[in-house]
């Protein structure tokens, strides 16, 4: 029997036809990624899949094209629609997907290369910063300084990393930060109360900063170790509460 036909496995709530095809990838998505279609699986028939999604099998089409192309499926003619073993085959593009879907895990994990690799790069850049890269930190640490709220000096933030990484002068690495901050961005709002403040955030990433624009690259590497560490424990903590405590 087809799970689609199963008790309690047929979606609550047929998808709004405005917006079709983008909730339907986020459906699919979310079933692929939960685990309710494991890696190396098959989708049901495109027929079964379209009714128990109440949507029409053209809108399924391109929501699978879609999801295809973020490397979850692959459709073979004639055979089907397959889940990718996207943790092995797959690459950070997928990052964004992931910790909205799964999260925590997740996230801990972007965390843990974040600290590790943006040392590195906060060590690279140091050496190899120019005065332009060493003017635009500066005055992105201004802005972050004086950003009327969270949302501003959260992305400020994220903006320093990429200049960080620029001024390496390897686009790889900032190939790479630019995945870590996409996964970060996609959850984002959850971590908004690190910069409630934004003159203590602008404070706690200073020293990583002014290390760079100083060209030293030791100090540079404990500065953004140490700004990494503070700041993802701020963020896990979550925002205070209004009697002083966490939650």
């Amino acid at each position: 029997m087809s799970q689609w036909t199963s008790g309690g496995t047929v979606p609550p709530s047929p998808i709004p036809r405005d917006t079709v095809v983008d909730a339907l990838v986020d459906r699919l998505r979310d079933d692929v990624l939960s685990g309710r279609y494991p890696p190396g699986s098959y989708l049901p028939p495109e027929r079964e899949l379209a009714a128990g999604y109440a949507v029409t099998r053209t809108s399924l089409k391109h929501a699978i094209v879609r999801l295809a192309q973020a490397g979850l499926l692959e459709t073979r003619h004639g055979v089907g629609t397959r889940v990718r073993d996207y943790e092995r085959l797959g690459g950070p593009e997928l990052l964004p997907m992931l910790v909205s879907t799964v999260g925590p895990a997740w996230m801990r994990e972007v965390f843990e290369v974040r600290r590790e690799i943006g040392a590195h790069i906060a060590g690279k850049a140091a050496a190899h910063a120019t005065a332009e890269h060493r003017d635009r930190l500066r005055r992105l640490a201004a802005v972050l300084r004086d950003a009327e709220d969270a949302s501003t000096a959260q992305l400020t933030e994220c903006e320093i990393h990429r200049v960080v990484a620029a001024a390496t002068g390897n686009r790889v690495y900032g190939f790479m930060i630019n995945a870590l901050l996409n996964a970060y961005l996609a959850v984002r709002d959850g971590f908004a109360h690190a910069f409630a403040d934004p003159a203590v955030a602008a404070a706690r990433i200073a020293p990583l900063v002014e290390a760079v624009c100083t060209g030293d690259p030791g100090r540079a590497r404990e500065a953004a170790a140490a700004y990494f560490t503070e700041t993802e424990a701020i963020m896990i903590a979550g925002p205070r509460r209004p009697g002083g405590g966490r939650g």
